[in-house]
């Protein structure tokens, strides 16, 4: 069982590691990125499941990846991360690894884009997992962490997940993604959809390529997201277009509403929705760093916005949807799929789901 590094120079320190914290500080170095490390993570289960007692709805979510190299500002899940780390001494933290090295700080929110662990073994946890629950239940693909980042394209830990499902039958599942790798999979999705019920979720926070690249600094362009989407409907494949989050006093208007489901629609999409920004006490010095350097005129509504509640009022909220609403009415879009359809949430969820939608990710960890 993992111990503490130093244990023996701080004796109350020798105490074993448990939980995540202990897979974390075993987890081997796998390869490299720029300025980001990759490592395996053994783990004992794929799927997560999510239950809420008050909505009266269960789910269940996977995610391939612990961390996620895009770097989107906004992201809820940043904290998640805090679970890998180890007991502290004082303000300094130990490395997980045992060498002299200086530890990854796991509370600093960018480790979650500079250190991903990749979770082995995944394919055959789903085989396993996949039989003793109910078919009927909601699973979403890539809700806390894009199952797509670049990393998938030599890890492939998401097309093995995927190669199961394709064997299955009667399933509902639900993809998530910013990425254009998807198109890789195309011919597992169509194989999937032809037994199941599948929908595909491309975020597209905004048409705007400058915006974007200071939002989600290593996310794929949005011409390409686009794209994306053009050629899983041409495949035959229920996807649509989420706009969110929506950024208050940057995307959250009627024009640039208008905008996406202009271009969602040229597309194809099968749906468009969009919904407002929360903001997670972890997410907020990112994401306000990105207001103070690139909108500084909009720092001081932000920081009344959010300084009592993460989540956008329901006034707010019920003047965005109505915005909603009306762009996809006058491009001909649908709002969501169906009411019986798989509908989970981007990466920055929402606050209360409809019927349809089965996770909502801001309650919940990683699988």
């Amino acid at each position: 069982m993992a111990k503490i590094p130093g244990a023996t120079l701080f004796p109350i320190l020798n105490r074993p590691l448990t939980g995540i914290a202990r897979l974390a500080a075993a987890a081997e170095h796998t390869d490299d990125g720029h300025l980001i490390e990759f490592r395996r993570l053994e783990v004992r289960s794929i799927l997560n499941k999510s239950v809420s007692k008050r909505m009266r709805w269960l789910a269940y979510s996977i995610n391939p990846y612990r961390g996620c190299e895009f770097g989107c500002k906004y992201c809820y899940a940043r904290y998640t991360h805090e679970f890998m780390a180890p007991k502290t001494i004082g303000d300094e933290e130990e490395p997980v690894d045992g060498s002299l090295a200086p530890a990854m700080n796991f509370r600093d929110p960018t480790s979650f884009e500079r250190l991903i662990f990749l979770k082995q073994n995944a394919a055959w946890l789903l085989e396993q997992e996949l039989k003793r629950i109910d078919p009927a239940m909601e699973i979403a693909l890539g809700t806390a962490t894009d199952p797509y980042q670049p990393i998938e394209r030599r890890a492939q830990i998401t097309r093995s997940l995927l190669e199961v499902f394709a064997g299955k039958t009667g399933y509902r599942l639900g993809i998530v993604t910013k990425s254009r790798l998807i198109e890789r999979d195309i011919d597992l999705l169509v194989e999937i959809s032809q037994r199941n019920t599948l929908v595909v979720h491309v975020t597209i926070t905004t048409p705007d390529a400058k915006l974007a690249r200071i939002l989600e600094p290593r996310a794929p362009r949005p011409d390409l997201r686009f794209q994306a989407v053009k050629l899983l409907r041409e495949a035959g494949i229920v996807a649509g277009v989420f706009g969110s989050p929506l950024l208050p006093g940057i995307t959250d208007n009627q024009k640039a509403l208008d905008n996406l489901a202009r271009r969602a629609s040229a597309v194809g999409a099968s749906f468009f929705a969009a919904h407002p920004l929360f903001l997670k006490p972890c997410s907020r010095p990112t994401y306000l760093s990105f207001v103070r350097e690139h909108f500084p005129s909009l720092e001081a509504d932000y920081a009344k916005r959010f300084a009592h509640a993460d989540f956008a009022s329901r006034t707010y909220s019920t003047r965005l949807a109505e915005m909603v609403g009306a762009a996809c009415r006058k491009y001909g879009l649908r709002q969501r799929w169906s009411d019986d359809a798989l509908l989970t949430e981007n990466s920055m969820g929402r606050r209360t789901p409809p019927r349809s939608v089965g996770l909502p990710a801001q309650h919940r960890l990683f699988a």
